[in-house]
């Protein structure tokens, strides 16, 4: 038994579920979004709530997807209403970032600017030291921001590099510590 799967999803005003067997479309007010679930999982739309069951006969390995599909499918209906946003902070010597049309150019010490494609959907919003990246589709951004972050991983001696906000990086002693022990 699926301690998140058997939760019913509440559907908020101003947006529509269309459920077409495997495929579940969520439509609101920042756009639409579509996923296809699993064989072994049965959507149904109860009114103003949505019921994820499994179904007659799933395999037992059909049973992972059951609290899985009831979390993807939430995130859709949070991705409509109110989006989603993730913040990379950066921190280095000429490390700098600029928006150009939806693309992203970094500029992180390379010889070379680094650019990033903008998706459909997905903008950037530059600041002195941070880049938040938004949309309605989680994984979208979430792909996006592991893209940015592998150009220049944080270093855990001076600590530059791209950083999740709020991520904590354990910084190393240097070599004059130790030598002095």
């Amino acid at each position: 038994m699926s301690k998140i799967g058997k939760k019913p999803i509440a559907i908020p005003q101003g947006v529509e579920i269309k459920i077409d067997g495997d495929l579940v479309s969520v439509k609101g007010p920042k756009g639409t979004l579509q996923m296809t679930t699993s064989k072994d999982v049965v959507v149904t739309a109860e009114g103003n709530e949505i019921k994820i069951s499994l179904a007659p006969g799933a395999s037992k390995d059909g049973k992972v997807f059951w609290g899985l599909s009831r979390a993807l499918i939430q995130n859709m209906i949070i991705g409509v209403t109110a989006g989603f946003e993730k913040i990379l902070e950066f921190q280095g010597v000429g490390y700098k970032a600029t928006v150009k049309g939806s693309d992203l150019e970094l500029g992180l010490g390379y010889s070379h600017p680094v650019i990033v494609k903008g998706a459909e959907g997905i903008t950037f919003v530059t600041d002195k030291s941070s880049i938040k990246i938004q949309g309605i589709d989680k994984e979208l951004i979430g792909k996006i921001a592991a893209n940015i972050r592998i150009h220049r991983l944080p270093e855990p001696y001076k600590g530059s590099g791209i950083r999740y906000q709020g991520e904590v990086i354990k910084r190393k002693a240097g070599k004059k510590a130790a030598t002095a022990a």
